[in-house]
């Protein structure tokens, strides 16, 4: 196993999964808001307080960083 850094395609790879992922659990969330009839303010709140798209797009923050550092050097 090495410890070398991800490279940019790696990084840019792993950024498109966990965007297809977050938008299909988004999805999903305001589905179910919707069979539920609760309000667009309420399903608006739930994704706001949703814990895992909220570390989804931490994650994906920390990856475009260090997609965009490499890019740079």
């Amino acid at each position: 196993m090495s410890d070398q850094a991800p490279t940019v395609e790696e990084l840019q790879e792993s950024i498109d999964e966990l965007l297809t992922y977050r938008e299909r659990l988004y999805n999903d969330v305001v589905g179910l808001g919707k069979k539920l009839r609760l309000s667009q303010k309420k399903i608006e709140a739930t994704i706001k307080d949703h814990p895992e798209l909220t570390r989804i797009d931490e994650i994906l923050q920390q990856l475009n960083q260090q997609r965009d550092t490499q890019l740079k050097q």
